[in-house]
């Protein structure tokens, strides 16, 4: 796992190699073992090294025999001995053991096409300079990040955002599109961010800039091929042995892995597949609160399968301590509150171990969020006339707030499109007239949130309820949060996370699992909790999921509230943000009247992440951090 820069000049403008370099400093937590640059006239490609496989020869930017090919990359391709094989056979000579070179080596055979070749994780650049070709691709399901701006003098592209800002030729300015669907989704859906002038490389894409000219173009998409005529016993025979395979894949490297683990489902199998092919080493993160910590779980599970566990607990005052240094990790605002609890269980990991497992994708792929049942209840409303049906939502308009029942009917009232963006819902547009100020309102400003989704959902038409809330899910959630928070919180550690579930293979078997067998109106990742009966403890195979608890709730009414005051009140984001709406909130919460720790944490988050990349200065809370103002 690495990190990368590349920057391609208009009208063939000399690169600065100064530039690069500190392009290339400021990412030296993704990897810290080694760094190269290499310029080319108008293209400059820097890199930095988290050493994992073939660390003797492993080193980039790399180049072919003739100078002519050259690539950065971050990420691990899982197939690259098969691909080497091939390649060999095709003629090909290699000079070192390492992932990268496959890549080289397979552009050099397969050009633009090598994308498809690939399984695994990956970002990369490759400049061609015989075709004066800059290539650019991300994985199928965006895993690693990749980031590029357009400015008037050419193109940057990155595995941060903030090393394109390094190079002191983009402007810091909020993107108000992003912000009023951060406001939604409590992370910006991609290909946007909150910066005006940056974009994310979509997954699944990839990018050529030739002639000073960009095209970007998909080479993969999400397709669900459910296929009925297979048992439920033969598909979770079937199951065992896709994942079995993605994990024994997965455990391509050079140097000591490790594995996250809950007391959920996802992570206790791969840690027991994992652990029958190799002693494990397993973390776990809690918080020092009563009903906010799966350690008790995590430790039997670690008990019962016989790894070397470890676990760290975390308090309040430990998580503000790193808050701000995160945020700036995390490039933009991204409010979900377990980010810490994966920046904690990630640090006390690369104490131990380089690489670590996660089970993030299998919710998304397998079927495993509670809401995803919600198609079974709702059933009997969905099926009322059109008129009956938003009826129902009038009545429960009617209801006072809180009523049992209400949201139950409002739901109901709502197709899935309406009612459905993704796994995370904070604010509804209509709630927004509240939250953005009244200057931003004037000007006209509104983006409806289903100007998001609706693309997706046209493409998904054909699916039922379940599979389409999936393929949301797969394009919003598991990108912009998910994966997201995987990548920064690990690499802010110099910790490789690596995670089997999000494999194109796997994925391919997922989506032929007919819907009966993914979720019911009682369970959720049915076949998943019976292929893996076996791997797990008894009592993991039917735990309900918990998700990963934070006190937020708590914390904010108590130990962060005068924090979350004062923030609201220095941060000057008065453009945007209606400060007395903020503050009206906080009160209702510190006083019990309401939960709204949820839609304070995604204003608070966005505020710190605005004092820190917008306003470049240090906030008050920043402590215990490594990061400087010179750093920003």
């Amino acid at each position: 796992m690495c990190g990368f820069v590349t920057v391609y000049n208009k009208n063939q403008a000399l690169v600065s190699s100064d530039i690069l370099q500190r392009m290339t400093d400021i990412i030296a937590h993704r990897g810290p073992d080694d760094q190269g640059i290499y310029v080319n006239d108008h293209v400059g490609l820097g890199f930095r090294r988290l050493s994992i496989i073939d660390i003797e020869n492993g080193a980039q930017p790399l180049g072919n025999e003739t100078q002519d090919v050259w690539l950065v990359f971050n990420g691990e391709i899982y197939n690259y001995r098969e691909l080497r094989e091939w390649l060999t056979a095709k003629g090909h000579q290699f000079r070192t053991q390492s992932d990268t070179e496959v890549i080289l080596r397979l552009y050099e055979e397969t050009g633009t096409d090598c994308p498809n070749y690939l399984r695994g994780m990956f970002g990369f650049t490759i400049w061609d300079k015989k075709r004066q070709l800059l290539f650019a691709a991300r994985d199928p399901f965006g895993v690693k990040p990749v980031y590029y701006s357009e400015t008037p003098y050419g193109y940057m592209i990155g595995s941060e955002i903030k090393s394109l800002f390094a190079s002191g030729k983009l402007d810091r300015e909020v993107n108000e599109d992003a912000l009023y669907h951060y406001l939604t989704f409590q992370y910006v859906p991609e290909p946007a961010t909150m910066f005006q002038s940056v974009s994310k490389l979509g997954a699944g894409h990839y990018m050529m800039i030739k002639d000073d000219k960009m095209t970007i173009k998909p080479y993969y998409s999400v397709q669900f091929n459910p296929d009925e005529t297979r048992s439920f016993s033969d598909l979770a025979e079937e199951a065992r042995v896709v994942l079995a395979e993605s994990v024994g894949l997965h455990r391509n490297s050079d140097v000591p892995r490790g594995a996250f683990l809950s007391g959920g489902i996802d992570s206790s199998s791969l840690v027991g597949l994992l652990h029958r092919l190799e002693p494990t080493k397993t973390f776990s993160v809690g918080f020092d609160m009563p009903g906010y910590s799966e350690l008790d779980e995590a430790r039997k599970t670690a008990a019962y399968l016989g790894t070397e566990h470890h676990e760290i607990r975390i308090s309040a005052q430990e998580y503000m301590d790193v808050l701000p240094a995160l945020v700036w990790h995390m490039d933009e605002p991204v409010a979900d509150p377990s980010a810490v609890g994966l920046y904690f269980v990630s640090k006390l990991a690369s104490q131990h171990v380089k690489v670590v497992f996660s089970g993030e994708g299998a919710d998304e792929f397998f079927g495993g969020y509670n809401i995803y049942r919600e198609p079974h209840s709702l059933r009997m409303l969905q099926q009322l006339p059109d008129g009956l049906r938003k009826m129902t939502g009038f009545l429960a308009e009617l209801m006072p707030a809180g009523m049992k029942g209400r949201s139950f009917l409002q739901r109901g009232s709502q197709t899935l499109q309406e009612r459905f963006y993704g796994n995370a819902k904070i604010f509804a547009d209509p709630e927004k007239k509240d939250v953005l100020s009244a200057s931003f309102l004037a000007d006209g400003f509104y983006r409806p949130t289903q100007a998001v989704t609706a693309p997706l959902y046209q493409k998904a038409e054909a699916y039922d309820d379940v599979t389409k809330m999936q393929y949301i899910d797969i394009h919003t959630w598991l990108r912009g949060n998910i994966l997201m928070k995987a990548d920064k919180m690990s690499m802010a550690n110099s910790l490789e996370l690596r995670v089997p579930f999000v494999d194109k293979e796997v994925f391919k078997f997922a989506a032929a699992i007919p819907t009966k067998y993914r979720v019911t109106p009682e369970a959720t990742k049915v076949l998943l909790r019976e292929a893996m009966k076996d791997v797990v403890p008894p009592d993991v195979q039917n735990r309900k999921k918990l998700g990963f608890p934070v006190p937020t709730r708590v914390w904010l009414r108590n130990e962060w509230y005068v924090w979350a005051k004062e923030l609201i009140h220095t941060a000057d984001v008065g453009k945007w943000i209606n400060k007395s709406y903020a503050l009206r909130l906080l009160e209702l919460h510190k006083e019990g009247k309401t939960d709204a720790s949820r839609k304070l944490w995604t204003l608070l988050v966005f505020m710190l992440w605005h004092q820190i990349y917008i306003e470049e200065s240090l906030p008050s809370a920043w402590k215990g951090s490594r990061m400087t103002a010179a750093s920003m």
